[in-house]
C-alpha cells in the first residue's frame, strides 16, 4: 500500500507540471503520434532510467537501510551532478524536496532535506520497508505514467491511446530494472545526447505548458 501511495499520480510532489523536454520534442515535429511517443519514452527508460536514476537509487538506498547519511548526499550529489541541464537539476531537485517535505511530515526520518528526487524516493522506500525490486518498478512506472499524461496533453494522444503505450512500457519495465540492479558504480550515467539537447532548447521555448 505504500508503494502505490508513494508513485500515485496524486502525490503532491508538482511532476504533472513538467514534461522533461517532451515539449520540446512534440512542438519540433519529431514526435507525431503513438508510436512515435512509445519509442521516445521506452528509449529513455532503458538508456537513461535505466541506468542513472535506478543504480543510484538502488546505493542511496543501501546507503540509508545502514544510516550512511554521509552516502546518501554522495550519492545524491553524483546524480544532481549527472542531469545535463538547468531544467532537469531544477525538477530533479524541486521534486524531491517537495517529496522530503511531505515525509518529514508523514513521520518519515530523512538524512537531510535537499535531496533530488530518486533519492528521497529510496529513503521512503526504506523507511516504509518496500522490497528493492518493487520499489525500482514503482519509480520507472511512476516516470512512465507522468511522461504519458505530458505526451496525452501536448501530440494530443487520446486517453485510450496513452494506455495502449503505458500497457508497452509496462513490459520493458522488469527489463530497466535489471540493468540498473545489475549496473555498476563505473557503469552509471546516461547516454541521451539527443535528450539533454531537447531540454536545453525547452529551457528557452517561446511558449511552453510545462516548467522549465
Amino acid at each position: 500500500m505504500r508503494l502505490w501511495q508513494l508513485i500515485s499520480p496524486t502525490l503532491p510532489i508538482g511532476a504533472y507540471s513538467y514534461s522533461q523536454a517532451l515539449e520540446w520534442v512534440i512542438d519540433s515535429g519529431e514526435l507525431r503520434d503513438e508510436h512515435d511517443v512509445r519509442e521516445w519514452i521506452a528509449g529513455l527508460l532503458e538508456h537513461g532510467i535505466a541506468r542513472l536514476d535506478i543504480p543510484i537509487l538502488i546505493r542511496v538506498r543501501h546507503a540509508w537501510a545502514v544510516r550512511d547519511a554521509a552516502a546518501v548526499r554522495r550519492w545524491s550529489r553524483d546524480l544532481v551532478a549527472m542531469r545535463e541541464t538547468s531544467e532537469l537539476r531544477h525538477e530533479d531537485l524541486g521534486m524531491g524536496g517537495a517529496l522530503a517535505q511531505l515525509l518529514v511530515s508523514l513521520g518519515v526520518e530523512l538524512p537531510e532535506r535537499t535531496l533530488p528526487f530518486a533519492s528521497a524516493f529510496a529513503v521512503a522506500s526504506v523507511e516504509w520497508s518496500i522490497p528493492l525490486e518493487d520499489a525500482c518498478a514503482g519509480y520507472a512506472w511512476a516516470w512512465c505514467e507522468a511522461q504519458v499524461a505530458a505526451a496525452v496533453k501536448l501530440v494530443p494522444l487520446g486517453h485510450t491511446a496513452g494506455q495502449r503505450v503505458l500497457l508497452a512500457l509496462g513490459d520493458r519495465i522488469a527489463a530497466a530494472v535489471a540493468v540498473g540492479l545489475a549496473c555498476a558504480d563505473d557503469d552509471i550515467g546516461s547516454t541521451l545526447p539527443g535528450f539533454a539537447i531537447a531540454s536545453a532548447r525547452h529551457e528557452t521555448q517561446y511558449t511552453r505548458l510545462f516548467r522549465s
